[in-house]
């Protein structure tokens, strides 16, 4: 069972990105099953009126259509990083990661909880994703042939509480698609990856976007594959590419088994749904 991970540079046409994506998937293992992350913001990364054009509703659009096919044609479970979606009689947006299995069919979809409202030391200096979303109100978990998918987005690593949650509903394989900074995914990328797989028992597979961007946007790229050791099985540095690792379960199992630290947790999670 492979985990791929695929590292653009998206800019805020999604056009130019579609065709960094499909040369991307020509790269790809011809192993099956194979699950694909793409970045957060791989359709765009623009300004906020940008996300609010590309919007579509969940289930259906462009967009979405275009990841159907390439789930069908390529044989993959395709999560789509983070896409603009429509709010239902509102004109404002979540930043939702949908999952597509090889037929085509979207078969789970998650709305970003945690909104990267934060000050960098960096040329933007200001980052305020409120200003383009919405945060959403659920964890969730999908079901696949890798086990269960938890989904997140980028900024979520930072919240421990919700991977724990993830992986009481059954998570097997931890996404996280991103759009890092340089500055702080530098400082903070891999240590914290490599703590929620270590914690959870979990593989995680991130996939972030690379290089400059508009607005004076810079981030940081090294897409990473690491196992429930925490062990890093595949990198990228810091250029569009894709990464691969293969998926073990009988290696989760053995390291819950013989170190059952879901079994041994006294504290409940502070996060409530």
């Amino acid at each position: 069972m492979q985990l791929v991970a695929l590292q653009i540079n998206a800019q805020a046409d999604w056009l130019s990105n579609r065709a960094q994506i499909a040369s991307l998937l020509q790269r790809l293992p011809v192993e099956r099953p194979c699950l694909v992350l793409l970045p957060e913001n791989f359709a765009c990364m623009g300004a906020p009126q940008d996300y609010q054009q590309l919007a579509e509703p969940v289930g259906s659009g462009p967009v979405q259509r275009q990841l159907s096919e390439w789930a069908k044609e390529f044989g993959l479970w395709l999560v789509a990083g983070s896409l603009p979606t429509l709010i239902p009689q509102q004109n404002r947006v979540h930043t939702t990661s949908l999952v597509f299995n090889p037929q085509g069919e979207l078969t789970g979809f998650y709305h970003k909880l945690h909104l990267f409202d934060v000050d960098v030391d960096d040329a933007r200096g200001r980052y305020r994703e409120s200003d383009s979303f919405v945060a959403g109100h659920d964890s969730c978990v999908v079901a696949s042939p890798f086990g269960g998918l938890g989904l997140s987005i980028c900024y979520d690593v930072r919240f421990p509480e919700l991977y724990r949650l993830l992986r009481q509903r059954g998570a097997d394989v931890l996404l996280v698609p991103a759009a890092f900074t340089k500055v702080t995914g530098q400082a903070h990328w891999l240590p914290l990856l490599q703590a929620r797989a270590i914690e959870n028992q979990c593989y995680v597979v991130a996939a972030n976007q690379c290089g400059s961007h508009g607005g004076n946007r810079e981030t940081r790229g090294h897409s990473v594959i690491i196992d429930p050791w925490g062990e890093v099985l595949a990198q990228q540095g810091s250029q569009p590419g894709l990464i691969v690792a293969t998926l073990d379960p009988q290696k989760t199992e053995q390291i819950r088994k013989s170190m059952p630290v879901q079994l041994h947790a006294r504290l409940t999670p502070a996060w409530r749904e």
